[in-house]
């Protein structure tokens, strides 16, 4: 199990089992954020605990997803969809950032061009050590 907590201790997550690969996102939010990302479903193998507030994109009317963040020292835990998949789940994704490094230095990168084209860019090797300084 994979856990990660903000920087004051308050909010924290946990994602049960292989994470796969992380994300790194370019879009205008992501970009801002450094976040990295590892991904499920909401009430599957990721749990977000403690105080949270969320914030959705101010300028769109129809936002299709929220970033949850720690209400006391900010720190970016997730984001979490709007709009259920054909299913009926919504995605969450946690910032590993959060976790301890150990845990997570060794995990492959994958790009994906959220500014863009929104696709998925090839792996070039590098997993989240490489992204740290």
């Amino acid at each position: 199990m994979l856990t990660g907590t903000c920087h004051c201790g308050a909010a924290h997550w946990t994602l049960e089992g292989d994470p796969g690969s992380i994300t790194a996102c370019n879009c205008t939010v992501c970009r801002r954020y450094g976040a990295l990302w590892a991904y499920d479903y909401v009430y599957g193998r990721i749990k977000v605990g403690g105080p949270t507030r969320n914030y959705r994109h101010a300028h769109k009317s129809d936002p299709v997803l929220e970033f949850l963040f720690c209400p006391t020292c900010a720190c970016v835990m997730a984001w979490r969809a709007l709009i259920p998949e054909p299913d009926g789940r919504l995605r969450i994704a946690v910032n590993v950032r959060l976790a301890p490094p150990e845990a997570v230095a060794d995990l492959p990168i994958d790009h994906f061009d959220g500014f863009d084209t929104f696709d998925d860019l090839p792996r070039d090797g590098r997993c989240v050590r490489d992204l740290w300084f």
